[in-house]
């Protein structure tokens, strides 16, 4: 990898961290370009504006998301299994992406002005249409409730899980393993106790 290459992958990680700590526009280019240690106007060479981090950093994310997802509904499995497997998918994905995970979740005002969100609201609508696809899997074969919208049932597992991003922090004794087996638990076998 170049040492171009290098410098902007940490850039983009220190700029990732700055955003999902402050905020997008909380964030100033001299606060990235001091965590890395050059001046503001050379974080010019690598990136044309902060929007074009913000971009970079969202699309990665997204990119990553949308090759994970793809990946479970080519398994052709059950719907059961496949909706285990895209929320065990996210997680992963929130694992590798912590900060732009964050970002994403929180900036929902901010990404539709950055050039390129095209790319992004696209990719949101691949995202969406996995989940749907799935529920809509399982209500038909009868594994999941029909009672209930598909939209609505989406949503609820959608702010559930990626929103969990803001509260859930693994630690040695509950890792994000443990977490997405509870996840799937609680939403296919309900809270009620077991007998």
């Amino acid at each position: 990898m170049s040492t171009t290459q290098d410098r902007r992958s940490v850039i983009l990680d220190n700029a990732a961290h700055l955003f999902a700590a402050k905020g997008i526009d909380a964030t100033t280019v001299r606060e990235i370009a001091d965590s890395v240690g050059i001046l503001s106007g050379s974080l010019y060479h690598h990136f044309k504006s902060k929007d074009e981090m913000v971009n970079a950093i969202i699309s990665d994310y997204l990119t990553d998301l949308t090759y994970r997802y793809g990946e479970v509904l080519a398994s052709e499995e059950k719907p059961a299994t496949q909706l285990r497997k895209l929320v065990t998918s996210s997680l992963a994905n929130i694992e590798a992406h912590p900060h732009a995970t964050e970002i994403y979740q929180n900036s929902s005002g901010y990404l539709p002005k950055i050039e390129g969100y095209e790319h992004i609201r696209e990719a949101a609508a691949t995202i969406q249409r996995a989940w749907i696809q799935v529920l809509e899997a399982g209500i038909a074969t009868g594994d999941f409730r029909n009672d209930i919208p598909v939209r609505v049932l989406h949503g609820m597992l959608r702010d559930a899980l990626w929103l969990s991003v803001r509260w859930f922090k693994p630690t040695p004794s509950y890792s994000m393993a443990n977490f997405a087996d509870d996840f799937v638990s609680v939403f296919l076998d309900g809270i009620l106790a077991r007998d």
